[in-house]
């Protein structure tokens, strides 16, 4: 089987090539149709000229023959009155005839009078009976615009100019406009091409950077795109700038995509080292723990009947600890694993059971609930005596008006004061748990709720955590289509809660 080659693609003209032929053959078309235009217009009048020149010798020459007496030089004697009465063009010709015959002459270009051939004469007469004015062809002089008719007394004659002189200015003027018209073709076409390249200089920038981000390897992990069109060449107000302006545009959307993507890959990898390392721990501990109480039963079943009371005592409390312990570590590796499927259901949109929820009794509920796990500490509740109606899941809002107060009492010491309030402004329900401890370190602030995020790094089960209460409440808040914020200085830390207090119907 052969290989076919491919077609080869016919290689085109450029813009610039194209633009500049286009323009210059227009331009040329319009010159040459108004040449001809001009020449046709210039040409009635030298004809009308050369006919009113021959109608005024012929005038002349008709009142010379009528002076005269036909006879054989009558032609060549009126020729001569005519030439001695006026100044002639060269090559006029005047032919007579009448009774005594034809004859016919011509002024030569040495100023002599010349007669002409009898076939010549022929010709010319022959055209008499064609009208008062004739175009005939005379052999070895050219062709020439005659007048003709009769003058009384058995006379006929003719006069006649060369058209060569009125052909030969048209010529001159056609030649005249044809080198006019082609040098100024040239011109218009340089100066076309320096004009479209200045133009089409804002398109070789947009092409040129296009190509050199199109060169860098957008797949790596940290890409930043840096390269933008000048901003002398991205002028929206023309359009061409406008194009340079729009892949300005399209840079910082992709520029800010590969950060946000950057980021995202930062943040995943972060967030699956810290799940490993959150599910390590525990099941590091249930491995030890039950190593140990295997190891502790089969020093049981080794001892057998040796073995007293009090050793059978002691290793079967050995074995309870680690069974409580391995309990202990599976149920906290279980709660991380159902935190994790809760923010990958949200993330989905799913989860949410959404009902009519009063946002005052889960409020009042949460308060109760954390006044009796932190009693050494004041709490303080704010609500309005109306109920605040929201459209929600009012387990995942308990859930997380809970988080927000265990944080309260969790991270501030015993004596300080934790205030839950609930009010409506301007249709929005407003949910705040305020306390008056140290605050919240700056450099925590910012990432509070991202995943993993600690205000305590430490993993203490009394006061660290996994970092993942506030990332859920921020994800179940957001489904609920409201935001959660916070704003902490020493002695005034807040968390805020907006939902809407009549919301559109929820996403399916």
């Amino acid at each position: 089987m052969t290989d076919v080659a491919p077609p080869r693609r016919r290689r085109r003209w450029s813009l610039q090539t194209r633009l500049i032929l286009t323009v210059v053959s227009f331009v040329a078309l319009i010159l040459v149709a108004v040449a001809l235009a001009t020449g046709t217009l210039l040409r009635g009048i030298l004809n009308s000229q050369l006919d009113n020149e021959v109608r005024e010798a012929t005038n002349v020459a008709g009142l010379q023959l009528i002076n005269q007496s036909a006879g054989a030089a009558t032609t060549i004697s009126a020729y001569r009155a005519l030439q001695n009465s006026k100044g002639l063009s060269t090559g006029l010709v005047l032919i007579v005839q009448s009774d005594a015959g034809t004859d016919g002459a011509y002024l030569s270009s040495d100023n002599d009078v010349m007669r002409l051939s009898r076939a010549a004469v022929q010709d010319i007469t022959a055209s008499f009976g064609a009208g008062a004015y004739a175009t005939v062809p005379i052999e070895g002089l050219g062709t020439y615009r005659l007048l003709t008719g009769g003058i009384g007394g058995g006379y006929y004659i003719a006069v006649g100019l060369p058209l060569s002189t009125v052909n030969a200015t048209i010529a001159e003027i056609l030649i005249t406009v044809a080198l006019v018209t082609a040098g100024g073709l040239l011109v218009l076409a340089a100066i076309i091409a320096v004009v479209i390249r200045r133009a089409l200089l804002p398109l070789r920038s947009v092409a040129a950077t296009a190509s050199h981000v199109a060169s860098q390897p957008l797949d790596a992990r940290d890409v930043s795109i840096t390269e933008r069109v000048p901003d002398a060449e991205a002028d929206p107000s023309d359009e061409i700038g406008a194009v340079g302006a729009a892949l300005n545009t399209l840079l910082d959307h992709v520029d800010t995509s590969l950060s946000a993507r950057q980021r995202n890959e930062d943040r995943m990898r972060a967030f699956v080292a810290d799940a490993s390392h959150e599910l390590r721990t525990p099941l590091a501990a249930i491995r030890g723990y039950s190593e140990l109480s295997l190891r502790a039963l089969a020093q049981t079943r080794d001892a057998g009947a040796r073995a007293t009371k009090t050793q059978l005592a002691a290793g079967a409390a050995q074995s309870q600890q680690g069974l409580e312990r391995i309990q202990a570590a599976s149920l906290r590796m279980t709660t991380l694993v159902e935190d994790l499927l809760l923010l990958a259901r949200l993330d989905e949109g799913k989860e949410l059971v959404y009902g009519a929820v009063d946002l005052t009794r889960v409020v009042v509920d949460a308060a109760t609930d954390a006044q009796v796990a932190g009693p050494g500490h004041e709490w303080v509740l704010e609500v309005p005596e109306e109920p605040v109606v929201v459209a929600g899941d009012a387990t995942r809002l308990h859930q997380v008006i809970a988080n927000l107060l265990t944080n309260a009492r969790v991270h501030t010491p015993d004596g300080v004061t934790v205030t839950a309030s609930v009010a409506v402004d301007d249709g929005v329900a407003i949910v705040r748990v305020a306390d008056d401890g140290p605050g919240i370190d700056p450099a925590v602030a910012d990432e509070l709720f991202e995943r993993f995020s600690r205000a305590d790094t430490s993993r203490a089960r009394q006061t660290g955590g996994t970092g993942l209460g506030l990332s859920i409440a921020k994800a179940i808040i957001t489904a609920h289509r409201g935001t959660i914020t916070v704003r902490s200085t020493p002695g005034d830390t807040v968390f805020e809660v907006r939902l809407p207090a009549r919301p559109a119907a929820p996403e399916a």
